[in-house]
């Protein structure tokens, strides 16, 4: 664990109040690897740079849609035919 000064106030951070803070920071917009803490902290260094790796991942990922109101009016038809098919069918009979 390190600690750092920050050299807005002079304050001491350790990790945990550096990684506390990573939400906040990313949330932002802020250039996150200019943080102080990381000059001093390879291990918070090597989690920001992780981090910034597996957002810009995501966001190749494709977008999920919801499927049309079509599908689902088809889907609903698809039941109720069935239903319809069964009890059409003679007592005790499937189709």
């Amino acid at each position: 664990m390190s600690n750092t000064r920050d050299p807005q106030d002079g304050t001491s951070m350790n990790c945990a109040e550096f990684q506390e803070s990573i939400p906040e920071l990313f949330e932002s917009g802020a250039n996150v690897s200019k943080e102080a803490h990381l000059l001093g902290c390879e291990n918070c260094a090597a989690l920001v740079r992780d981090l910034e790796y597996i957002a810009s991942q995501a966001k190749l990922l494709l977008p999920i849609h919801d499927p049309s109101p079509t599908v689902w009016d088809n889907i609903q038809s698809a039941i109720r035919t069935g239903i319809d098919d069964k009890s059409a069918a003679p007592s005790g009979k499937r189709p």
